[in-house]
């Protein structure tokens, strides 16, 4: 093997079997072992003896070879020499005054720009399809004797530096639980790697000292980077001050240092139980730094990995992106700091997303006081605090899987409330028609926006429906109890070849939820929220009474003319018009039974008196050759 400094080559009669992922295995399988500076390794052939030239080669670390470039050169016998592979040891590792080994401080090249620029989650380029073998075999290896054979078995299936990261990080975040009260002791009989291994717990410095270990061990350098995270306990808008409370890893590889968090990546800590579950966390393995930066802040600012590197102060005022705002695919967030002033009693956060996504929001830890409409590329939420002072406000999405989970929280500082918004407490999330609704069947609605003003109390709002889906609303205030029956009495549901139209009359001035719900008509099952309207009131005159009851068999098609509430007056004779399709005959009953008849202009029309009665009905018969009618109305009599 030769050294080259520049044009001066150094000889040193030794022969080195190239392979570089054989040679890193035989690194880590002795590391505390050290041999004679003067005894270098003879040739016996094949793979003999790698272990002995490597650690010849760890005793060059620690020598004044700073700014040396090494070039590797195998000789075989009786061939001329081969340039195979060159290895720029200086520049990943420095000696400290006292000839120790210690990895290289991050340079220039190391330094991504800030701040985010959307194109990856991830420091290098990565197909996560790529690891699905390696993933698989390094979560089912188990420890046998020790150390050194995990991490030999853990290499079994990585041929690169990567791959040896990603075996040891997969291994750590499936088998390494966190030891909450070992953190809050402080115990540092947690971090021996003897104890850690034996019952598979620890704290943060326990995983960053053992995945540094076990990356040395397998021939890639690491180092631990102490910290200040917004992490389990962070209070939006804190200050850090005193002892570091996290640490975790940076990597180097392929030429430049890479930031990792297998605490986090491990799983999670429930707030309210403090109990730990295992939940992978793809999102800290190789984190862009200028996502990282969001919740760890290093002792020494190089180890941001940022160009231009934050101050504490930036760290502790900007705005945290839970790594599920990542993982869900959002982009971005607006305002961009965590705290929030409301102004004229109002605070907007709206959030660009990759794709469409369902959101939603607390308040408080109440699903109250805000207007979430949905967007296809995110949302836009106005909140309005009903108390003057500081409120907690949370965002979920929820992505592809079935789970809300937390994206994002703001703090609310709200020095004014305003009292004529005052949002109905049913009034659910989201509001409005948007990309959802479309995709559960609704389109082409004749409101797209989310609030309704219903000058005079009445309003009548329609869209098309796919085949198959059946459609159900309901009415929500705030003032007094109200039934089911009554929350569906004061909308009319007409139907129209394919186009739904709710006729709504309001009970008196104030807001409304108009909730929408779907269903498949094929499907067993309860019908499904979709969204709602948001509808306005002021006029204090209004006292719309309820429409009639309808039932099943008030068919497609069919429209009420008169009468149109569904409280008749006593001792009346009130007038009947409808338009009904596909019945032979049609009829009205209230004391005594009168029949409708069919008019040119294609009405079923009549009149009933209500006197004696209590309830009218209106009744068809659908085929002629049948004596069974079916009820289709219901009306109330007023008592006398």
């Amino acid at each position: 093997m030769e050294l080259k400094k520049d044009s001066n080559a150094v000889s040193i009669d030794m022969l080195l079997i190239v392979h570089p992922e054989k040679l890193r295995a035989a690194q880590g399988a002795h590391p505390e072992r050290q041999t004679d500076p003067g005894a270098l390794p003879q040739r016996r052939g094949g793979l003999q003896d790698v272990g002995n030239g490597i650690r010849r080669w760890q005793q060059f670390e620690g020598n004044n070879l700073h700014g040396t470039q090494l070039t590797v050169e195998v000789h075989p016998r009786d061939a001329m020499p081969q340039l195979l592979k060159k290895f720029s040891l200086a520049k990943c590792l420095q000696g400290d005054k006292n000839g120790n080994t210690r990895a290289r401080q991050p340079g220039a090249k190391d330094a991504h720009a800030y701040p985010w620029d959307r194109s990856s989650l991830k420091s290098m380029l990565l197909d996560l399809q790529q690891f699905e073998k390696l993933d698989t075999c390094a979560s089912q290896v188990t420890v046998k004797s020790g150390l050194d054979e995990l991490v030999s078995n853990l290499l079994q299936e990585a041929h690169s530096d990567l791959e040896r990261v990603r075996a040891i990080w997969i291994w750590i975040c499936h088998h390494i639980e966190y030891n909450i009260e070992a953190a809050q002791e402080k115990d540092r009989q947690a971090l021996k790697l003897t104890d850690i291994l034996q019952t598979q717990k620890t704290n943060c410095d326990g995983y960053a000292g053992l995945f540094e270990k076990m990356c040395r061990m397998a021939g890639v350098q690491c180092v631990t980077v102490p910290g200040y995270s917004k992490g389990f306990g962070y209070q939006t808008g804190q200050s850090f001050s005193g002892e570091f409370d996290h640490a975790w890893n940076a990597v180097y590889l392929e030429g430049r240092w890479h930031l990792v968090d297998s605490t986090w990546g491990s799983g999670l800590v429930d707030p309210t139980t403090s109990k730990f579950t295992f939940l992978y966390n793809e999102f800290y393995f190789l984190t862009h730094p200028a996502l990282f930066i969001e919740d760890h802040f290093p002792d020494n600012k190089n180890w941001q990995l940022l160009k231009p590197p934050q101050s504490l102060r930036q760290f502790e005022n900007s705005m945290y992106h839970k790594s599920e705002f990542y993982n869900k695919g959002m982009l971005s967030a607006h305002p961009e700091t965590s705290v929030i002033k409301t102004v004229k009693g109002k605070a907007t956060i709206s959030i660009e997303s990759c794709a469409p996504t369902l959101f939603m929001f607390m308040l408080n830890g109440k699903q109250e006081h805000g207007l979430l409409n949905l967007r296809e590329n995110g949302m836009k939420l106005d909140v309005y605090p009903p108390t003057v002072g500081t409120h907690k406000l949370q965002i979920f999405a929820k992505g592809h899987s079935d789970i809300y989970s937390s994206v994002l929280e703001y703090t609310l500082k709200c020095t004014y409330v305003d009292i004529s918004v005052q949002l109905p407490a049913e009034l659910h999330q989201p509001v409005g028609p948007s990309w959802f609704s479309e995709q559960m069947g609704i389109v082409k609605p004749s409101h797209p926006d989310p609030i309704i003003h219903a000058s005079d109390g009445r309003c009548s709002v329609s869209f098309s429906v796919e085949e198959g889906i059946s459609v159900l609303a309901s009415l929500h205030g705030d003032e007094g109890p109200v039934t089911e029956e009554l929350q569906r009495r004061h909308i009319f549901q007409l139907l129209r070849e394919k186009r739904v139209e709710l006729k709504v009359q309001l009970p008196h001035a104030g807001k409304f939820a108009l909730k929408i719900f779907v269903k498949k008509r094929q499907e067993l099952g309860n019908y499904v929220f979709v969204f709602n309207y948001l509808l306005s009131c002021t006029n204090t005159k209004v006292n719309w009474p309820m429409f009639p009851e309808s039932f099943g068999n008030w068919g497609q098609g069919n429209e009420l003319l008169e009468p149109l509430s569904g409280v008749l007056p006593a001792n009346r004779n009130v007038p009947f018009k409808l338009k009904l399709h596909g019945i032979a005959k049609a009829l009205v009953k209230g004391q005594d039974t009168r029949p409708l008849t069919l008019s040119r202009e294609g009405y079923w029309e009549g009149s009933c008196s209500t006197a004696g009665c209590q309830e009218v009905y209106v009744m068809v018969l659908e085929n002629a050759n049948h004596n069974f009618y079916s009820y289709i109305l219901k009306y109330k009599v007023n008592a006398q």
